[in-house]
């Protein structure tokens, strides 16, 4: 078992980002299913396309109006989709695959921020016109989607410890952190006069919609922005001065909460960016202490080779041999999977309860020092683990780094994330479908 991927992937595995409250889901009956693109191999069904339309159109509940007219809004979704199956069909090439039992923990754990059972949830779906299956493979998709984020960060992100101490030494004169969102007026490589005169025409538009209120930051961002988080308002997190571009942060200390500057030409287009609020730096990176566990475990793989049910069956033979009195790190030694700890009899070291991830985190916290726990599947396979000891950690220097490591390194993934979608949707067949007609497109439309 190897050690949790740097912190900065935390936020892209979390789960919540695939339980949107239930009362976004609701549709009305599906009509007779077509097929609204073709996406390589794969195709997205018009029912597929109407419920991501419903889903985005019940956000906007009463604000109808400021959504963009029904065939911009469509072909904006349809282009989201398109995205979630290129990125689904990558990640099942490299072998990145999301197990029952992990995908039933999230189901589970949607119908709990929900306020509702699993065999609720199911019931409310129905009830809505949603197939549970559908609605279960869409959940799958979002998190094979956030795994492919995963593997993408871990094998081409990286943040060098000069890079944090250079953060910590303009945060502490800096003070401020800033919560943005942006509208990109994409233009294409190259672009010539007449591109860039059109585009600084719809960023004046826009600028100028916002200014006299006839739309909100966020509702503007869905109609016009052709940034891969339109559908998000063009949220951009929370950054600091130096995550921010120097034509943008110069005017940054000098705006109040609320304000939107630009357009600003960058190398991708106009854009328009909304001072959403502001916070001192030091209160995000307080002090605490933690809790951390050394721990052993042992592994049992499941894989090609191995089946779920023989895997159970060995571990639990295992897990009986130490209830009898069997040495623990002698048993590992003899038979555990994880070639990175077998050697060294399971021993994993110091670690706090979320760095295994939470399946793991849960049993290491609810044993004693110097219990066992009873076997518990993860993506790997089935595991035991001892529980040696506990103690309490300051981390006060180590949360802030590790703040700004996370910082680092997500402005870095969103970067290029976004250039690896761009490529891959440039490589890919796509052909809409429009009735009787099909448009073969091989680059993203324009709003």
């Amino acid at each position: 078992m190897t050690k949790r991927f740097p912190v900065l992937l935390a936020s892209l595995l979390a789960v919540s980002s695939v339980s949107a409250p239930l009362q976004v889901l609701a549709q009305e009956a599906r009509p007779l299913d077509r097929i609204a693109a073709v996406v390589d191999e794969d195709v997205i069904l018009q029912s597929e396309l109407q419920r991501a339309i419903a889903n985005i159109k019940a956000q906007y509940a009463g604000r109808e109006n400021q959504l963009p007219p029904e065939d911009v809004l469509s072909r904006q979704v349809l282009e989201r989709l398109v995205l979630v199956k290129l990125q689904v069909a990558r990640a099942q090439g490299s072998g990145i695959r999301v197990g029952d039992q992990e995908l039933n923990q999230a189901m589970n754990t949607i119908a709990q921020q929900n306020g509702s059972t699993l065999d609720a949830l199911r019931q409310r779906l129905a009830h809505d016109g949603i197939d549970f299956n559908d609605f279960r493979a869409s959940v799958r998709d979002e998190i094979t989607v956030q795994r492919l984020r995963q593997s993408f960060a871990q094998s081409r992100i990286s943040v060098s410890e000069g890079e944090v101490d250079a953060a910590l030494k303009q945060q502490a004169t800096a003070g401020n952190q800033y919560h943005l969102a942006h509208i990109l007026i994409a233009l294409p490589d190259g672009a010539n006069a007449d591109q860039i005169a059109t585009g600084q025409k719809k960023a004046d538009g826009v600028k100028a919609l916002l200014d006299k209120g006839e739309l909100d930051f966020n509702a503007a961002a869905v109609r016009y922005s052709d940034s891969p988080n339109a559908l998000e308002g063009g949220d951009l997190g929370w950054r600091s001065l130096d995550e921010i571009p120097q034509a943008f942060a110069q005017m940054m200390e000098k705006m109040k909460a609320g304000e939107v500057v630009g357009p600003i030409r960058g190398p991708s287009g106009f854009q328009l960016l909304k001072l959403v609020e502001v916070r001192d730096a030091s209160a995000a990176t307080g002090g605490s202490t933690v809790t951390e566990y050394h721990g052993r475990h042992i592994l049992v793989r499941v894989d090609d080779h191995q089946t779920d049910a023989a895997a159970k069956a060995k571990i639990d033979t295992l897990r009986a041999r130490i209830a009898g009195g069997a040495d623990f790190e002698t048993v590992a030694k003899e038979s555990s999977e994880d070639n990175n700890s077998k050697g060294q009899g399971g021993d994993l070291g110091w670690f706090p309860a979320d760095a295994f991830g939470p399946a793991f985190g849960q049993q290491v916290s609810g044993i004693q020092d110097g219990g066992v726990s009873q076997p518990f599947r993860t993506d790997a396979g089935w595991h035991i683990v001892q529980r040696v000891a506990t103690r309490q950690t300051d981390v006060t220097n180590d949360n802030q780094r590790a703040q700004i490591r996370e910082t680092i390194g997500r402005r870095k993934l969103e970067d290029e994330y976004n250039r690896f979608l761009q490529e891959l949707r440039g490589e890919a067949y796509v052909s809409f479908r429009s009735g009787d007609r099909a448009e073969n497109t091989a680059t993203p439309p324009q709003s």
